[in-house]
């Protein structure tokens, strides 16, 4: 009896180990075609360019008009408009007292407020001026007819000035109005072609360029 079991027992192991030399050939077989370069795992990651965030300090600031903005801490300067959002810290800015009357007529102070990451080109009081006092009532006075407008002027992505000069043009929240146009560098940059006055300005959820004109829906199509 215990010689049977002792060759039922030694049939089992040379068994197992038949059964565990032929599972290990099946995987050496299967790990060749395997191994081959089919599926470079770091093709998809390194193809991705890096990308700013757009977001800016104060550092970064240029243009001819930043000079005319208040100093240090008070209302309206650099570090009192960073931490806050972008309308908020518009309301500030003396550049911006015509957009941020604009703004409040459309009611768009919390949309722009509540914002994430934008661009805003924001036309300066002289830009407005040139609409004439009867055209700026009268769309004040519209919100309708006013609102595509100044969305014409906010991006749906953050940009600095470096982002906007390699996009070439960016797509406004006002997407019927066409694509706005980016040209030139530095302080020779143009937004649909109007001057950049003070750009890479940093709020809390935007990046601000100050501009010379409106910019009117439909006419870089």
């Amino acid at each position: 009896m215990n010689n049977t079991r002792r060759l039922a027992g030694a049939g089992i192991a040379a068994a197992a180990v038949l059964s565990i030399a032929a599972c290990g050939s099946g995987d050496d077989d299967s790990a060749a075609p395997a191994s081959s370069p089919q599926q470079p795992p770091s093709s998809p990651a390194s193809s991705a360019p890096g990308m700013s965030d757009g977001v800016t300090t104060n550092d970064d600031v240029f243009g001819p008009a930043c000079g005319e903005l208040p100093q240090g801490d008070e209302p309206g300067s650099l570090n009192s408009m960073g931490p806050e959002p972008v309308a908020s810290a518009a309301s500030t800015n003396p550049l911006l007292t015509k957009l941020v009357a604009a703004v409040q007529a459309a009611d768009l102070v919390d949309t722009l407020n509540s914002q994430e990451a934008i661009t805003v080109f924001a036309p300066a009081d002289p830009a407005f001026d040139a609409l004439g006092e009867e055209k700026f009532n009268e769309l004040a006075g519209n919100p309708a007819e006013l609102a595509p407008i100044l969305q014409y002027h906010v991006v749906g992505e953050r940009y600095d000035a470096n982002g906007l000069e390699q996009a070439g043009q960016v797509d406004s929240l006002n997407t019927e109005g066409g694509p706005v146009a980016i040209e030139g560098s530095g302080e020779n940059m143009t937004v649909n072609g109007a001057k950049v006055l003070c750009g890479n300005i940093p709020t809390k959820n935007a990046t601000v360029f100050v501009i010379d004109s409106v910019l009117m829906p439909g006419t870089n199509q």
